[in-house]
């Protein structure tokens, strides 16, 4: 193995040709034995292999040789092609199997027939004869080829135990059929068994028939994700022509127009007009956002009844739609904690079942007096039959991608498996103020002009207009609409405020302390007024001229509509609630009071919020972080479970295992829900899958055979073990449905 370094490249790669949980285990191996490999990983729900390799060392051209040199291969294409390409090649293999599986059932039904009530039909046994060979030759002959291939390089798997079954049925009815007299010599009736290895090569094709089409159903959020991005635009040409062009035609930079109802190709900025535009699929919020000029479009979002020119500043795979779309088949082919064992045990598995067949026969041979042989052989192809390593092999991945796959269409995006299943263990979470709980964006909540003349609020804009602090910018927001006016001699006092001239009478705007130090007196009206809003932990911004406070202005960052009852709803899950703030004291501790969050800390610098989830984990808590901002990116790398807002910064987002993009904190009850569902099916699916290995390996050697006779036919442990993998499957989409 080798170690990570900066040469290090991960790429994800679809694998073809896998049949079984321990064909994904056998592909996973053999790349990872391969030299300059640092890790890989297979996914057999997804068909994906996930692989770091040095660059220097391989490349995906010498890990494509070794997979195929196993009889698997890889798709190699760059991505653009590979969904198109994978997509055709999987349509191509549903078509291939349907088909199969259709003329298999045709060709079994008369051997089953025969073999169940016409048995002594003229010419009966060479009938069954003549109707199985091409079903298990011609149908089933994958499953011989793959268990050649497996062999060759002494491995097995699921079509290894097919073949072995089917094929020592079959082989063991020629010789009964061809050497009749041989055993009837020997006082043995001579028994055939072609309908067994016709319908167990049938229900198998059937089994992987509907687990490729649940397995389809699995994915339906990517699909749902990729049919959002238009494949044309309109691009306004430098001369002002429309012309119509491809998606993968954009560039950064091109004006692209916007008609009613369509689709927007990707994310940019508006330039020129205006409308509301519909961001459900990315942040499961229902409501339209109204768009105006210099306001953020994203690809996939639909134009409602406006329309609007924007310039596209991300294309191609550097959308917010393209990343979500990477990040949902990311978190969709991890792997979570307990899969690891899974696929230990799915290593393991054929070859013990193979030892167990072949046990299985020796003891009837010894212990089963005249019918030993052929009973001990029945037996062996049944316990063959019936071992299913691909219910244990789906049981988690399918859960993992239904979850991940749900919560992308609530607006939750988790990045991978481990979180999805951490999230239901935590017992505590801890909120940063700004942008978490609160809006994020100082609003201006209230403005008192003296003797209510507000005459002045051109100049006032004017100075705020040429002020950089983000105090100012919420005051030129709420005075929109309003003409700015000609001012000189702009100055900014840091920390304090600003200060400009206008037809010979100069202006202050900024502090209490400013209008102290330049002797300017302030109204007991304004005074008051300011008083009150302090209490209400309230920034208080003043405006005056040179003698006298002509306006006092409040300015708060208002306390989102859904953070109240979102922080009840977790206090009513059991779980602790922090919230630490870089703020001061009075403002953290109004906000904790008006949201009912009983643990606060204020001023608090961006590493102690990361010392401080430390020391909450030491005390053996497990912690979730949520923070929107730069200076939660550390404490979100240290947390157990770490959560981004969606409207806050890229690098949070990066750090974070999960994402709310719409930043609505009732999201977080959701999460924490779908996680404690999705950890229940995976645990209903193991147990499903090893109880009926555990109960229908043993019956299918002949248990209880002593005890009342029973012995399981092969065709009836054939449709059991089809329909093992096709209850896990369907189990795991249960959850799509749950509340």
């Amino acid at each position: 193995m080798a170690t990570k370094d900066k040469n290090t490249i991960t790429q994800t790669f679809p694998v073809l040709g896998m049949t079984c949980a321990s064909c994904a285990s056998s592909a996973e191996s053999i790349v990872q034995h391969q030299q300059g490999v640092v890790n890989a990983s297979v996914n057999f729900a997804t068909g994906n292999l996930t692989v770091d390799y040095l660059s220097d060392i391989t490349n995906a051209e010498k890990l494509q040789k070794a997979v195929q040199e196993v009889g698997y291969d890889l798709l190699i294409e760059d991505e653009t092609k590979q969904q198109e390409t994978l997509e055709a090649i999987q349509e191509k293999k549903f078509k291939e199997l349907k088909t199969k599986t259709t003329w298999a059932i045709i060709l079994s039904l008369p051997v089953v027939v025969i073999g169940m009530f016409l048995m002594e039909m003229p010419f009966g046994n060479e009938i069954m004869w003549l109707f199985s060979t091409p079903v298990v030759f011609y149908f089933g002959k994958d499953f011989f080829a793959n268990a050649w291939k497996q062999a060759k390089h002494r491995s097995a798997n699921m079509d290894t135990l097919v073949a072995l079954s089917t094929g020592v049925a079959y082989l063991f009815s020629v010789f009964n059929l061809v050497f009749a007299g041989f055993l009837h010599r020997r006082g043995l009736h001579a028994h055939v068994y072609f309908e067994a290895a016709a319908v167990i090569i049938a229900f198998i094709l059937l089994g992987k028939l509907l687990e490729e089409k649940a397995k389809g159903s699995t994915s339906s959020a990517i699909k749902k994700l990729m049919g959002l991005q238009p494949k044309t635009v309109i691009v306004i040409q430098a001369n002002g022509t429309e012309k119509q062009t491809t998606i993968e035609a954009v560039n950064v930079g091109d004006v692209i127009l916007v008609k009613p109802g369509e689709k927007i190709a990707v994310d940019g900025m508006v330039i020129s007009g205006s409308s509301y535009v519909d961001e459900s699929m990315l942040s499961g919020e229902p409501v339209p956002v109204l768009k105006k000029e210099n306001e953020k479009v994203f690809a996939g979002t639909i134009n409602q009844k406006g329309s609007f020119q924007f310039k596209a500043v991300k294309v191609g795979k550097e959308t917010m739609l393209a990343q979500i779309i990477k990040m949902v088949q990311d978190a969709q082919g991890s792997k979570a904690p307990v899969q690891k064992l899974v696929d230990k045990i799915a290593g393991i598995f054929v070859p013990v079942v193979i030892g167990i067949a072949i046990l299985t026969f020796i003891l009837w041979f010894f212990l089963g007096g005249d019918n030993g042989t052929v009973q001990g052989l029945l037996a062996a192809v049944t316990v063959l039959v019936i071992a299913c390593p691909c219910a244990l092999g789906l049981a988690t991945p399918t859960a993992i991608m239904v979850g991940v796959g749900k919560g992308a269409e609530n607006g939750i995006l988790i990045k991978d498996a481990e979180s999805l299943e951490l999230a239901k263990k935590v017992d505590t979470i801890i909120l940063d103020k700004t942008g978490t709980i609160t809006e994020g964006r100082p609003q201006v909540t209230g403005i008192q002009w003296l003797n209510n003349d507000d005459t002045a609020k051109d100049i006032l804009l004017s100075i705020e207009k040429q002020s950089e602090h983000p105090l100012a910018e919420a005051i030129v927001k709420h005075l929109d609409g309003n003409t700015a006016t000609q001012i000189s001699n702009f100055h900014s006092f840091t920390g304090k405020g600003a200060r400009a001239d206008h037809h010979d009478t100069t202006y202050f705007v900024g502090n209490k302390k400013l209008l102290a130090e330049n002797g300017i007196s302030i109204s007991e009206q304004l005074l008051q007024q300011a008083e009150a809003w302090s209490q209400q932990t309230k920034t208080v911004i003043w405006f005056s001229d040179g003698k006298q406070a002509l306006s006092v202005i409040a300015i708060s960052d208002n306390i989102k509509e859904t953070s109240v009852a979102a922080i009840k709803e977790m206090q009513e899950m059991g779980i602790d609630l922090y919230m630490l703030t870089g703020d001061n004291e009075a403002t953290a501790k109004a906000i904790a009071e008006q949201t009912g969050i009983n643990h606060y800390k204020a001023e608090v610098l961006p590493q102690h919020k990361a010392d401080f989830v430390k020391k909450l984990q030491q005390q053996g808590k497990t912690v979730a972080m949520v923070g929107d901002g730069i200076n939660d990116s550390t404490a979100l790398a240290t947390a157990d479970v770490s959560i981004a807002m969606g409207k806050g910064s890229d690098i949070a987002m990066e750090v974070a295992k999960m994402t709310i993009i719409s930043s609505d904190l009732s999201k977080i009850p959701q999460a924490i829900k779908l996680s404690k569902q999705t950890v229940a099916t995976i645990k209903q699916n193991l147990f499903w899958a090893f109880i009926y290995n555990l109960i229908g390996i043993p019956i299918a050697a002949g248990i209880l055979y002593p005890i009342n006779g029973f012995l399981l036919n092969p065709m009836i442990a054939g449709a059991a073990m089809a329909l093992s993998s096709v209850s896990v499957v369907s189990n795991s989409l249960r959850l799509k449905w749950k509340k």
